[in-house]
């Protein structure tokens, strides 16, 4: 404790204490109130997943924390890293929009795509729907299955997003099955391996079908703008054989691809590759760095319905 002294010497020394505590104060107040105010603040601005800037171009990728539920299926969609890997393949057309890739959790309402938003919703409870469904069908483990019905499911929203971008206005069912077709370019884009998944995307369309007519017929308020699973099935194992006949022979003559749509099968495969081709060509980033992705206000549509009527995909209207 500071005691005065008769020549007024501390009371002088407490003066200038308290004024350079108030100089101090003030001057944080000043610097906190530039942070907070000023141009330079980033509170509100998006973020990727560790906390950075998110790109201005771009897919870029974050998760919410899931519901108790849903931790083991988050996990597994994390460690899978099917986001990152995606997001990167897409990133490489160079496209001038900023699409947000999100896990989440959804309740059941299935993964979509926002244009209002400009943001894919990939979600954790389709890790487990997916999971027991090919479990029922005796595939256990069913990781890798998922794994691909998962990748298949982000570039399906994918091709939502870069359509939404292009200002295509192609109608509900002919967006649907250009989405598919984005999605199947995609995985025949990685050789081989995507090969396999597309044919387990596929498979995962015929257990949904087989699933959906155990169920009885669907309701009329059950139904939406995509093509039945087993149409959407076939479509994809079209697109392998025709993408490359001699490594997809045994695909020929089966229930879900007969010998006649083989023979076309080339022929709309090369049709589905030309028509992306032109489209992502007209999106892509400039060299001088403008955007010529449209920016018409863009009409969002009903994504499907709930794990009743299978996987739920589509864009979401709020």
């Amino acid at each position: 404790m500071h005691r005065r002294g008769d020549d007024g010497s501390s009371a002088a020394l407490d003066s200038r204490l308290r004024a350079r505590l108030y100089a101090g104060f003030t001057a944080t107040l000043l610097t906190l109130s530039a942070a907070a105010c000023g141009p330079s603040a980033t509170s509100d601005a998006p973020e990727d997943d560790k906390g950075r800037p998110a790109p201005r171009t771009g897919f870029s990728v974050r998760y919410e924390p899931p519901s108790a539920p849903d931790r083991a299926s988050a996990a597994f969609l994390r460690g899978r890293r099917v986001l990152e890997r995606a997001s990167a393949e897409v990133n490489t057309f160079g496209q001038a929009v900023a699409v947000t890739v999100v896990g989440r959790s959804c309740g059941g309402e299935g993964s979509a795509y926002d244009p209002g938003a400009r943001r894919i919703e990939i979600c954790y409870d389709d890790v487990a729907q997916e999971r027991e469904l090919f479990e029922d069908a005796g595939v256990r483990p069913a990781d890798d299955e998922v794994t691909a019905v998962l990748a298949e499911t982000f570039f399906h929203e994918a091709g939502h997003a870069l359509a939404d971008a292009l200002g295509l206005d192609l109608g509900d069912r002919a967006e649907e099955d250009a989405a598919d077709q984005f999605a199947a370019l995609m995985l025949i884009r990685r050789g081989a391996a995507g090969e396999r998944q597309l044919r387990v995307a596929a498979r995962e369309y015929e257990l949904s079908a087989a699933g959906e007519a155990g169920a009885g017929p669907a309701d009329e308020g059950d139904r939406d703008e995509h093509s039945s699973d087993l149409v959407r099935a076939t479509n994809h194992l079209c697109y392998l054989y025709g993408a490359d006949p001699a490594r997809n022979t045994d695909l020929v003559g089966t229930k879900l691809l007969s010998r006649e749509r083989a023979g076309r099968c080339g022929e709309e495969w090369r049709g589905v590759r030309e028509a992306w081709q032109k489209r992502l060509a007209s999106v892509a980033v400039p060299s001088d760095g403008s955007d010529r992705s449209d920016s018409r206000p863009r009409k969002a549509k009903r994504r499907p319905g709930s794990t009743e009527t299978g996987r739920g995909r589509g864009c979401r209207s709020d």
